[in-house]
C-alpha cells in the first residue's frame, strides 16, 4: 500500500491579516489515496479504509462513501464496494488535512436558516471565517462552535462544517454542515459549481459594456505575494472566469453583479483590477486612493466621506442556493445589501444629483 497526503486542490491562501480567502471555497481535499496491495482480498471499502484509518469511525466513512466522495478508478463507490488488488483509492473531504483547534466563543452573529442538517449565516464585513495566523479567535467558526455547543447539538463531525469561505472584509452568505454527510453533500455541489451565486461589488471607473465576461488564469502576483495577479497568456496559475452584469453606474464609480464560473482565490478582485476596474476601497490591491474622478479638492473630499462610510473593499455575497442533502430541494436564499455599501451608494446618487 502506497498512501499521500498530499492535498487535492490548491492549499488556501493566507496573509498577516487573515488565513481566509476570496470568493469561493476551495471545494474537496484529497486528504489520502491509496493503492489496494496486490494479495488483497476482496473486502467492503468502509471496512478496509477503517483498517488504515483507524481515527475515522466507519460511520463516517459510510457517510463519506454516501456522499460520493470516496473514489475507486476514479469512479465514486458506495461503502459496500469490495476493493480488489491495484484498486486506486482516493479520499475526499471538505476540509483541508490540518484543522486548527477550535474554541467555542460567545459572539453574535446572524442566522437566517438552520436544520439539523445546515446553518445559513450572513456575515458581517470585519469578521474572519476560520482561525489562522494573525486571527486565532473571534472569528466565524469560534462563534459557531459555541452555537452548536450551547444549543446541545451532536454532531459526527470533530469540527465546525465549513462548506465554503468569504474574505475577511467580504460581506454575505456562507453555509455549514452539522454532519459529515451533510459536509460531503455541501462540498461536493461547490467543487462541482452547481450552486447559485451571486456577488455584488463597487469598482473604480464606468464600465463600458453592460455586461460581459473576463477570463484569465489567476495566480499570485509576481512581485507583491499579497495579491492575485491575471495571467492571460496562461502561463501561470489557474483557469479562472468570471461572468458580470452592471446594475448602476455612477460616473466614476459602477455597480456590478458577479457570477463566477470558477472559483480562485481573489478571483473578483484580480480579474477586475486586470481591467481597470479595481474594487473600490480595496485596499490590498491599491483600490483605497481616487482612482478616478476630476483632480478637486471637493471630489477628494468626497471620496474620503465615502471611505468612512465603506471603510473596506466593497464586495457582497449576495445570493446563495443549493440542493439540501437530505431533502434533495433546493434552498434560496438572499442577503440585502449592507448598510456601509448602501450608504455609500446613497452618498454617490446624492453627489451626481448635486
Amino acid at each position: 500500500m502506497t498512501e499521500d497526503n498530499e492535498e487535492f486542490l490548491e492549499e488556501e491562501f493566507s496573509d498577516s491579516q487573515t488565513s481566509d480567502f476570496d470568493d469561493e471555497n476551495k471545494g474537496l481535499y484529497e486528504h489520502f489515496n491509496i493503492t489496494v496491495d496486490s494479495k488483497q482480498e476482496p473486502l467492503r471499502i468502509d471496512k478496509y479504509l477503517q483498517i488504515f484509518r483507524q481515527n475515522s469511525s466507519r460511520n463516517k466513512i459510510s457517510q463519506t462513501c454516501r456522499a460520493g466522495n470516496v473514489v475507486v478508478n476514479n469512479i465514486p463507490v458506495k461503502q459496500n464496494y469490495r476493493v480488489k488488488p491495484g484498486d486506486q483509492i482516493s479520499v475526499l473531504l471538505a476540509h483541508p488535512p490540518r484543522e486548527n483547534v477550535i474554541i467555542p466563543q460567545d459572539i453574535p452573529i446572524n442566522i437566517v436558516y438552520e436544520d439539523d442538517d445546515l446553518v445559513v449565516v450572513d456575515k458581517e464585513a470585519g469578521m474572519v471565517v476560520h482561525p489562522g495566523f494573525g486571527n486565532w479567535d473571534g472569528t466565524l467558526v469560534n462563534a459557531l462552535a459555541f452555537h452548536f455547543q450551547n444549543n446541545g447539538e451532536k454532531s459526527d463531525l470533530d469540527r465546525v462544517g465549513l462548506v465554503h469561505r468569504i474574505d475577511k472584509d467580504t460581506s454575505g452568505l456562507l453555509v455549514i454542515a452539522k454532519n459529515e454527510y451533510a459536509l460531503s453533500f455541501l462540498a461536493k455541489q461547490f467543487f462541482e459549481r452547481k450552486t447559485k451565486r451571486l456577488y455584488w461589488a463597487f469598482v473604480w471607473g464606468n464600465v463600458q459594456e453592460d455586461q460581459g465576461t473576463i477570463t484569465g488564469h489567476i495566480g499570485r502576483h509576481p512581485k507583491n505575494r499579497m495579491q492575485m495577479y491575471t495571467y492571460v497568456d496562461g502561463s501561470q496559475g489557474k483557469h479562472a472566469v468570471t461572468h458580470y452584469k452592471v446594475l448602476e453606474r455612477f460616473k466614476y464609480m459602477t455597480w456590478v453583479e458577479c457570477k463566477l464560473e470558477t472559483g480562485r482565490t481573489h478571483q473578483i478582485r484580480a480579474h477586475f483590477k486586470h481591467i481597470g476596474h479595481t474594487l473600490f476601497n480595496d485596499e490590498r490591491y491599491e483600490g483605497n486612493v481616487a482612482l478616478r474622478g476630476v483632480n478637486l479638492p471637493k471630489y477628494k473630499q468626497f471620496i474620503k466621506n465615502v471611505f468612512e462610510v465603506l471603510p473596506r473593499h466593497a464586495l457582497h455575497a449576495h445570493t446563495l442556493g443549493f440542493i439540501h442533502p437530505t431533502t434533495k430541494k433546493e434552498l434560496y436564499f438572499e442577503s440585502p445589501m449592507p448598510k456601509d455599501m448602501a450608504d455609500a451608494v446613497k452618498k454617490w446618487r446624492n453627489y451626481l444629483e448635486n
